[in-house]
């Protein structure tokens, strides 16, 4: 009579254990074919930054658009051969992870840097490198500040309490320089700070310093300093498992990439598809082999790209670029044959 309980319970216990298995089974096939899923649903569900200038914010018309925004438009062109098939969702920064984690988006564009955490931790996988970032410095022009080592006894104003914090006493401590440290709980408070000249110099990532200069009396009076202090890189996306859905995400970056090594642009496609020789352009835009094939896609998936988004060149000059409220220049993310670092892989 001592074991009776016990084993009363069993049959409990196990109808658990086969429903919990029976989950995961559901759950498991979901999470590792996205792009049927995509296909199936008919757009692709992007996840952006809330209100990020430049990369994701929504304008009184209700449209996103940005940097970012156009990655997602380029994949869904690469798909559905329409680069508006997509809903955006936004999200604020503490939320983006779980979204992705849940199935509640299927990508996530950019916004968060690449971290072991967020990688290894989070189980989050990066596609490839879309956006090179880093932590940088704003100063009026007037003061004739030209690079870092020229810091030195600066007032600085900066987010209390984070990387960008730790990366400025780390700088300074190195150099066993001395600055005026002038902490604020959030970039936008310190970006406040500096523009009522609370402090001479605003410390950031390169694109949040873009940003606020975009939103001062005279942009044009102040300067972001080449120099970085810290390295931060941004790319799309996805979820551990998922390795059909990776190679789709990573491919449609690199074609924008390998679009502008080419000279192909959203101007130039048409042209080049009957005309041009170069086995890089005729199998890049499914004119010779059919490169798709692996990825699920059809052989003119990269020509969709192009066609409906452009190239990086057009993505970059358009949100972020000299002719954008940013201004901000290429730097690193020129491509690899002209001073920068962002290269494409290249069809093959």
């Amino acid at each position: 009579m001592a074991f009776d309980a016990p084993r009363k319970n069993v049959p409990m216990v196990l109808t658990r254990l086969v429903l919990l298995f029976v989950l995961l089974l559901t759950l498991a096939p979901a999470r590792a074919d996205t792009l049927a899923q995509v296909k199936a649903r008919g757009y692709v569900s992007c996840g952006v930054t809330d209100a990020a200038p430049g990369f994701s914010s929504r304008g009184e018309d209700g449209v996103w658009r940005g940097f970012d925004v156009d990655y997602c438009r380029a994949l869904a062109a690469a798909i559905f051969d329409d680069a508006d098939k997509v809903k955006f969702s936004g999200f604020a920064a503490r939320d983006r992870a779980g979204a992705l984690l849940s199935g509640a988006v299927d990508v996530l564009a950019g916004g968060a840097g690449w971290t072991l955490s967020r990688d290894a931790g989070q189980k989050l996988h990066y596609a490839a490198v879309s956006f090179f970032d880093g932590q940088g410095f704003l100063a009026p022009r007037k003061l004739a500040i030209t690079a870092a080592q020229d810091l030195a006894g600066k007032a600085i104003c900066v987010q209390q309490g984070g990387a960008q914090e730790l990366a400025l006493a780390d700088f300074f401590r190195a150099r066993k320089a001395e600055y005026a440290e002038r902490p604020f709980a959030s970039f936008e408070e310190a970006a406040k700070a500096y523009d009522a000249q609370r402090c001479d110099v605003l410390t950031g990532d390169v694109s949040q310093l873009s940003a606020a200069r975009a939103t001062l009396a005279a942009p044009a009076e102040h300067i972001v300093l080449t120099d970085l202090v810290a390295k931060s890189l941004h790319g799309p996306m996805v979820r551990h498992g998922d390795d059909a859905w990776f190679d789709v995400v990573r491919w449609t970056l690199f074609a924008l990439l390998d679009a502008e090594e080419l000279g192909l642009s959203s101007q130039t496609v048409d042209a080049m598809l009957t005309t041009s020789d170069n086995p890089d352009i005729r199998r890049l835009l499914g004119v010779e082999g059919d490169h798709g094939d692996g990825l699920g896609l059809p052989a003119d998936w990269a020509y969709r790209v192009v066609k409906h988004v452009g190239n990086y060149a057009e993505v970059f000059e358009r949100n972020l670029g000299q002719g954008s409220p940013l201004a901000m220049e290429r730097r690193l993310n020129a491509l690899w044959s002209r001073g920068g670092v962002m290269v494409g892989a290249g069809v093959r």
